[in-house]
């Protein structure tokens, strides 16, 4: 989706810069020391305006959470949240993560969030999608051991792409559904929506969801 320009963004996020992490590459390894303490780590990786990651830190304080947003228009709303809930356990990137082993030790996340990624619809561009085998492997390699991923979107085809990578990389899929938000699927996940799922929900359409981990010895 095309964003329109934003007037004296870098003013605006420097105003609004109390959560924001500028260098995450500098915290490899160190990303207690950001928080100050030594609680369980999650990442969503395109945060959109934020409302997934905030909602979620509000409910769960003993967690820290990284909120990463390549678009900093669209970022500037996460830390204008940030800024008025003044949540401790909530940081910012405005970065895009192409490979979470450059900001990232090995076991360093216990948990990453995938919701409504870029799909890249064309067959030439599959590798750059999220859930494309060797980005997903890049993703294991940072979490702790029995650590998952999980994954939401509204796109069909994505979906399936995912699910087939999913399955060919030897993950173990814990839960799956291709309608999130029917009474049937009894996952914690349904309680926690983005901007695009509020959207998709009022329209009537489902959301695909599944999560996932590898299996290690």
């Amino acid at each position: 989706m095309r964003q329109r320009n934003i007037k004296d963004l870098e003013n605006r996020i420097e105003q609004n810069s109390t959560y924001l992490v500028r260098d995450p590459r500098e915290f490899k390894g160190k990303w207690r020391e950001v928080f100050g303490n030594d609680r369980p780590l999650y990442l969503e990786v395109g945060s959109g305006k934020g409302r997934y990651i905030m909602t979620r830190a509000e409910a769960e304080p003993d967690r820290n959470f990284i909120a990463c947003e390549g678009r900093e228009a669209v970022g500037l709303r996460i830390l204008e949240k940030a800024e008025e809930a003044k949540l401790p356990n909530v940081r910012v990137a405005l970065c895009y993560m192409d490979d979470c082993r450059e900001f990232f030790e090995d076991g360093e996340l216990d948990g990453i969030y995938l919701n409504f990624s870029d799909p890249w619809p064309k067959g030439r561009h599959a590798k750059r999608r999220l859930t494309y085998g060797r980005n997903l492997e890049a993703m294991m390699d940072v979490l702790k051991p029995g650590a998952a991923i999980e994954f939401k979107t509204d796109n069909d085809p994505l979906f399936e792409f995912s699910v087939e990578e999913i399955r060919a990389m030897g993950y173990q899929i814990l839960e799956m559904t291709r309608d999130l938000h029917s009474e049937e699927a009894d996952i914690e996940s349904k309680k926690y929506i983005t901007e695009y799922e509020s959207k998709f929900m009022s329209s009537g359409k489902t959301i695909n969801y599944v999560k996932f981990r590898r299996l290690r010895e």
